[in-house]
């Protein structure tokens, strides 16, 4: 039967209501003002009627019904509030709170609002045997005493995060809550999410905060291992729960996640105010971008701003004192001395001026930051313009990225994404390659799961086989730097089959020619070996992206961080172009981005050849409307890239910088180089939260403010713009970063005023086109705003490409590549790949996730993954010390057996400064992004000495 798509009239207790097209009788009824008990329904979660705490009174029927899963009809008579419904909602309430001791409830569960909602005080009848509590995971308190079997936990693991993880066991009255089979939730295969905690309505399943541990009192540290160990960091202490929640102290305030790109709302309940004030707890909010969800990170990360080793003083490095990373950064006075802010601020732009006028301009260079704001961003980058003379300013999409970008702005003209990650719901087929959404972009990752199960085909391609393989469709485990050559095959077959949207092609592109004859040389029967994938799968998989209807493709860093990672994105781009895969929903072209603001930051400017929005420095007329907008004259030159910087640095042609939220002491490769040429500057300000490794290699360290103390603009992976609000107050002395900016400028000369955040935007406008349709007022109330919006009276964007391409002819472009190899291949001394990337619990170099407690305590040590054979060759095994070495330098730390990684291959992650990975890789750049080679290097591992 068809659902009814006009509203439908019941009647509800006496009165006449509507009920809009797929409403149940409980959410209509919840519009029109009337609530109804319900325990086992939440919003967002299928609902499954099982707690028969919401049962409503039909006229005519002769059981009650469960409103969270009836629809009205219309006409239908219903009662929430007669004798009987009533007596069957208390008898119900009654019934549950007998099994939830009070020693286990949360004080504000859904349980006790709507015990006391109804007057149900206490229970008649006998408990349940009850478990014991569970402690075992860092970041989640499990007691099953509390639990009422809504299986909104089972929902919430299984059906919205998809990671199946909890389950019913048993039978009868010895049915339970499980994890796993019946493991300890801390040993379990949980990647702490907390949707289940989120979903509870009891405290059942409580954030670790809000538990009471045993043992542990107020103020005591909670130990930080890995690179910390012995440094113990004191955390938000957990307080009693009836001590704490509920508490006039306590507040909700909005604002978003500091980390990847995916760009979550969330709300941070924080406890204290002033300087005490504490996080004590997060839950995800019903935000465009995660529907309410968050991941570990997000979840759990938060206690970094409060952390011991935070900066609250501006340093000054004391005469003399060498530069090095062997830093204790719990103790920057060892080579810091504490100074004012005038004082500090003063040094940072006399040492900067005296370098301008010595060496000129170009021997500055500044790198921003993608964790910081949009105006953050703008201001800095314009710094470097106008402030320093040169368009020497990158950011660490330069060491993410780039290739992509460039590929993107050649090849379609903008280096964004055409589609939301969340357009996966219009989507028949997916494609995800060179990523680990589950991984870095869980909550993303969680939308592509839901699309599985929703019936869509998911193609993973990897060199490693991650989570999201044992929910794809095909996976396709290509070998390491045969990523074009597989690309190209791909094209192929779907020319060769007569799969090509010749429509489209001769409509909307330009040179599909040369493309095609560069694709027909790579046949898969022809590239299977090079390749690893056999032929005939190759060939499925090319007819199910051309045949959609509807595919889109998603890429991470796997792709771009090549010498040839402009080559892949060209061959990305290709794939969409030829197939006519762009343009509408459920299509189009996604780089997940890394850093909350990465693209937030590209858009702001923080790209040495181009201006903000992408306007290139070479251009005389863009750089003419900049000198008008700023009022001063530009360099013509286009600034130097990351890693060219730090060869300039090297050679002594860059001899000051200004590194805002940065940290190329643990994220540039060949960190050896990278170091040696931060450590020789004549002049380096660092603004950061901690003494980071390259703050341990400054001449003055400006104490700035973390996500969760500024007010601010972010740019998400979706061009989704939103407000970041203060969630703390700074702590000591430290600062906006704004205002750092601004300050520096002042005593350059410039004469900036800004008044705060809202009067930056409003400036940035007027500088990108594609935001000159957001207003600060607008951001204020809608919280997310899609860019591009040209005008405040035009719609946004959130697919594009619907009718053309913003080139200079309104086409895309194909361009033609062939395969090239890594630039440094295995050989008989370094027999073995080396790839890098990120985990779950940690993020970028590590300097904010190892100082959140509960993700330090679940991955608090460096490793590696090796595949069982490689092992066993040398026989070693799972858990043995070993020692990796490429021609740049050595690490030792411990080998995990994981048949995941190929043969012959080496995975590693790069936040554990104990064991830089980027000590080993090397710096090799593509020639198009400049961006450097991370993810291919020749290495070899053996047994650590002792």
């Amino acid at each position: 039967m068809n659902a009814p798509t006009n509203p439908v009239r019941f009647e509800l207790d006496g009165r006449e209501i509507d009920a809009q097209p797929g409403e149940t009788i409980l959410l209509a009824a919840r519009r029109a003002g009337v609530d109804i008990p319900h325990l086992c329904y939440t919003d967002g979660m299928r609902a499954d009627g099982n707690c028969r705490a919401c049962v409503v009174e039909i006229d005519g029927e002769r059981v009650l019904a469960p409103s969270c899963c009836r629809a009205p009809k219309p006409g239908m008579k219903v009662s929430a509030q007669s004798d009987r419904a009533r007596a069957s909602q208390r008898i119900v309430l009654e019934l549950l709170r007998a099994d939830v001791p009070a020693a286990a409830e949360k004080p504000d569960s859904e349980l006790a609002h709507w015990c006391d909602e109804l007057g149900v005080v206490g229970s008649r009848f006998a408990p349940r045997a009850q478990p014991l509590p569970d402690r075992s995971h860092p970041g989640i308190a499990v007691d099953l005493a509390a639990c009422i079997q809504c299986t909104r936990c089972v929902r919430a693991c299984r059906e919205v995060q998809v990671n199946d993880v909890i389950g019913l066991a048993r039978r009868g009255a010895a049915t339970a809550i499980v994890f796993d089979f019946d493991d300890p939730m801390g040993t379990s295969s949980c990647v702490g999410c907390g949707e289940c905690v989120q979903a509870c309505p009891t405290g059942a399943l409580l954030p670790a905060a809000l538990a009471d541990f045993p043992g542990q009192t107020a103020g005591e540290p909670v130990a930080v291992h890995g690179a910390f160990a012995g440094k113990p960091a004191p955390v938000p202490a957990p307080a009693e729960p009836a001590a704490l929640v509920g508490e006039p102290a306590m507040r909700a305030i909005d604002s978003l996640c500091p980390y990847c790109g995916v760009g979550c709302q969330m709300t941070y309940h924080v406890a204290g105010d002033g300087p005490a004030a504490k996080i004590v707890h997060v839950e995800g909010r019903d935000g465009p971008a995660n529907a309410g969800r968050l991941c570990v990170k997000g979840r759990y990360g938060f206690g970094y701003p409060r952390h011991a080793h935070r900066l609250t003083t501006p340093l000054i490095r004391r005469p003399g004192m060498p530069k090095s990373v062997d830093l204790d950064p719990a103790a920057p006075l060892a080579a810091f001395r504490e100074a004012t802010w005038d004082e500090a601020l003063d040094f940072a732009a006399t040492g900067l001026a005296r370098i301008k006028a010595a060496h000129g301009p170009h021997a500055l260079a500044g790198f921003g930051s993608a964790k910081g704001s949009n105006e953050e961003a703008y201001l800095f980058q314009k710094l470097v313009r106008t402030g320093f003379g040169t368009h020497n300013v990158d950011h660490c999409t330069r060491l993410c990225h780039a290739s992509s970008v460039a590929a993107l702005l050649e090849g379609i003209g903008s280096g964004a994404v055409s589609n939301p990650v969340r357009d996966v719901e219009f989507a028949d087929v997916m494609i995800v390659i060179g990523a680990n959404p589950a991984s870095n972009h869980p909550v993303a990752a969680s939308f592509m799961k839901n699309a599985v199960e929703r019936g869509a085909k998911l193609v993973l391609m990897d060199p490693r086989e991650t989570p999201l393989a044992r929910h794809a469709y095909r996976y396709l485990q290509f070998r390491p730097d045969a990523d074009v050559t597989l690309l190209l095959s791909l094209a192929c077959v779907i020319i060769e089959e007569g799969l090509t949207d010749e429509a489209f092609i001769a409509a909307r592109t330009t040179g599909f020619d040369a493309f095609r004859a560069a694709a027909l040389a790579y046949p898969p029967e022809r590239v299977e070996a090079i390749t690893g994938i056999a032929a005939e799968t190759v060939r499925e998989v090319a007819r199910l992206y051309a045949r959609g209807p509807n595919s889109m493709i998603f890429w991470g860093m796997g792709i771009s961080q090549h010498i040839h990672g402009t080559d892949n994105s060209r061959c990305l781009i290709a794939l969409a172009l030829m197939t006519g895969q762009i343009g509408r929903r459920g299509t189009g072209l996604h780089p997940l981005r890394g850093q909350n603001n990465v693209q937030g930051a590209s858009d702001a400017g923080l790209i040495p050849m181009m201006f903000p929005d992408y306007q290139r420095v070479a251009d005389p007329a863009i750089r003419a409307q900049f000198e008008a907008l700023w009022e001063t004259p530009l360099s013509d030159v286009p600034g130097l890239t990351v890693v060219e910087i730090m060869d300039a640095a090297l050679e002594g042609r860059i001899r000051g910088m200004f590194i805002e939220g940065e940290n190329p002491a643990m994220s540039d490769p060949d960190l050896a180089h990278a170091r040696a040429a931060l450590a020789g500057l004549e002049h380096l300000v660092v603004q950061d939260l901690f003494l980071t490794e390259t703050a341990m290699l400054a001449d003055v360290i400006l104490p700035a403010s973390s996500l969760m103390e500024k007010t601010g603009s972010f740019t998400n992976t979706d061009r989704l713009v939103q407000l970041s609000r203060p969630v703390l107050p700074l702590p000591g002395d430290a600062r906006p970063d704004w205002w750092i900016i601004q300050q520096i400028a002042q005593r350059l000369g410039l004469a900036w005023d800004y008044a705060g955040p809202a009067e930056i935007f409003d400036e940035l406008r007027r500088a990108l086109p594609s935001y000159a349709g957001i207003t600060w007022a607008a951001l204020e109330i809608e919280e997310a705003i899609v860019a591009p919006k040209f005008a405040v009276d035009e719609p946004s964007q959130p697919v594009l490409f619907e009718a053309d391409f913003p080139t200079s002819n309104g086409r895309a472009r194909f361009v033609a590549v062939g395969p090239l190899p890594a630039a440094e291949l295995p050989d008989a001394d370094y027999p073995m790949v080396l790839t890098t990337g990120r985990v779950l619990e940690h993020w970028h170099t590590g300097s904010m996730t190892r100082r959140a407690d509960v993700l330090d305590a679940l991955e608090p040590l460096p490793w590696c993954s090796v595949h069982p054979d490689d092992l066993a060759a040398q026989a070693l095994a799972s858990g043995a010390r070993v020692r990796l070495e490429t021609r740049r330098g050595a690490i030792v730390l411990e080998a995990r057996a994981d048949e995941a990684v190929q043969r012959g291959s080496v995975f590693m992650p790069f936040c554990y400064v104990e064991a830089a990975a980027n000590l080993l890789t090397q710096p090799a750049l593509d020639p198009f992004g400049k961006i450097p080679e991370f993810k291919y290097c020749a290495v070899r591992l053996q047994a650590a000495a002792g």
